[in-house]
């Protein structure tokens, strides 16, 4: 016994001083594989459980769980040692079909690939360091020993430029964990993964379907690609590295038992509601929580560091928005607003310092009086977020609002975009023949419509037969709940397998359209 942990500790801190043969800040990483899965239900987990409480999907071994819009990491068996490499470096990922940001992640991806393993495993994480400056790696919630924390400065160093630490531990827990960087500015940069111990004996009752959702946030400027990660406000929400509508639905069969894990690492707290259904909250960042304190609900607090797990059974069918509740978190790239306002009959500047827009004035004299401290919408993103220009945020023309949708890919195959048709759907802001006299006015009106709807551009398998413009009122921390029959629920199903072996085109549905009492007749259907 003493020998394995003086041969376990000696592995772990030779790793603190291996370095790479070159410096290598952006290329030659290894990266997960995009359509890859995980490997590891392969693994035989020696579980015995009464056959009579298996659902239909379990096969004797744990179901792995799906993080949408991120690959697993896959691992290779060493004397029976589970392997993993990651690669912390920089990388690009589209959040949203029009907005392409510079990040930093894990493996070519933020956030990180999710690593899966079973509990009592034994593993080696190999971490190399491509970004430009020192790094370390935290596995947040961990039982394991000190020396392998991932605490710069106090149980490893960091990790420099080039360099590489090799973590090796036993795991006893089993619940929902993740990774991060302890370099706090470098968190807010996207570093991040999931990290799921699946427990020896399944829990009880089982689930169909086993989904994971990492929440971030970021401030970017308009025009720029870096997030700002020195701000306190944010203008980009995200599930699973993707703002609404970009992110692929949670689609599921009518009367699943479903989980979904929800891993919050920012600065805000997030209550996350799910539309249609009742949960219970069934775990923590800390694992299972006994059945007799489950609580029931229908939106949880996931804290910022947390992680809760939920489970429902998908009884009612529809499409079931899953969405932060915070109403500035269902929005995307929202920013102050600058120049002056018109609609009060004169102007009144705005674009503001988040400390100006709190009333925190500064200048001189202490308290200016002056034109440049009118009221400020919202808050600011910082630095280069508080000049005024001379730019009126008065209403969209009928001829601005088609032109803003001609550069817009999202028209219906072969419809012009000036000759835009969509079944339902009414192309233009619906508002009144008063409301620019209307106090408050406008809210959502040019915020959410169709002006907004991009169906085409966000197209995937997941999205087939969703009612035409959906696009338009998904943004932010928002995705949706698919609770299908089973006939449509197979269909997608077949979608995403051929969607593998090669890219389909934008697919309308062939069912009824819900709320409009219209197929579509080109993929079969008839009226």
């Amino acid at each position: 016994m003493r020998k394995n942990r003086r041969d376990f500790f000696q592995k772990a801190f030779a790793g603190a001083g291996l370095l790479a043969g070159t410096r290598v800040f952006t290329t030659g990483s290894a990266r997960a594989d995009e359509h890859g899965r995980t490997n590891m239900q392969d693994d035989d987990a020696g579980m015995s459980v009464n056959q009579e409480t298996q659902s239909p999907s379990y096969n004797g071994k744990f179901l792995p769980a799906q993080t949408p819009d991120v690959p697993d990491l896959r691992w290779q068996m060493d004397n029976g040692v589970k392997v993993f490499h990651l690669v912390a470096e920089p990388v690009k990922r589209q959040i949203h079909p029009m907005k392409t940001l510079d990040l930093w992640g894990y493996n070519g991806t933020s956030p990180g690939p999710t690593i899966q393993i079973t509990q009592g495993d034994r593993v080696r994480i190999i971490v190399d360091n491509h970004l430009p400056e020192a790094t370390s790696m935290h596995w947040h919630g961990f039982e394991i020993p000190n020396a392998v924390d991932g605490g710069p400065g106090t149980s490893q160093a960091p990790i420099p430029p080039g360099g590489r630490f090799i973590y090796e531990f036993t795991l006893h827990q089993e619940g929902t964990y993740f990774y991060h960087s302890h370099m706090a500015m470098q968190e807010m940069m996207g570093m991040l993964g999931a990290f799921i111990m699946h427990p020896k004996r399944p829990y009880l009752p089982p689930v169909d379907k086993d989904f994971v959702i990492m929440l971030q946030e970021y401030a970017v400027l308009p025009n720029n690609t870096i997030p700002n990660t020195m701000s306190m406000e944010f203008n980009w929400l995200l599930f699973n590295g993707k703002a609404g509508p970009a992110n692929t639905p949670l689609v599921v069969r009518l009367g699943d038992r479903v989980r979904i894990r929800m891993i919050n690492l920012g600065m805000d707290h997030h209550p996350i509601h799910v539309h249609g259904h009742t949960f219970h909250v069934t775990g923590t960042e800390g694992g299972r929580i006994p059945k007799s304190a489950w609580i029931p609900g229908n939106t949880v607090l996931v804290g910022v560091a947390q992680a809760r797990d939920v489970e429902f059974i998908a009884n009612n069918p529809g499409e079931w928005m899953l969405h932060c509740h915070l109403p500035h978190h269902m929005m995307n790239q929202m920013s102050s607003t600058v120049g002056p306002m018109t609609r009060l009959g004169k102007g009144m500047t705005a674009g503001l310092s988040m400390e100006n827009g709190m009333g925190m004035l500064t200048g001189e004299p202490g308290a200016p009086l002056g034109d440049g401290y009118g009221a400020g919408l919202g808050r600011g993103l910082g630095v280069g977020a508080t000049n005024d220009q001379p730019v009126g945020n008065g209403p969209l023309s009928p001829e601005k609002t088609q032109a803003a949708m001609g550069n817009m890919q999202h028209s219906m195959p072969g419809t012009p975009h000036g000759e835009m048709q969509m079944p339902g759907m009414n192309m233009e802001p619906e508002i009144s023949p008063n409301a620019n006299s209307v106090p408050g006015f406008p809210q959502d009106a040019y915020m959410e419509g169709p002006a907004m709807a991009m169906d085409e551009a966000v197209w995937k398998p997941e999205n087939y037969g969703l009612r035409p413009g959906w696009s338009a009122f998904m943004q932010g921390m928002m995705t949706l709940v698919r609770v299908l029959p089973p006939d449509e629920y197979d269909k997608i199903q077949e979608l995403i397998r051929e969607n593998r072996r090669h890219r389909i085109p934008y697919t309308p549905a062939a069912w009824p359209i819900p709320g409009t009492n219209q197929l579509d007749k080109k993929s079969g259907g008839e009226q």
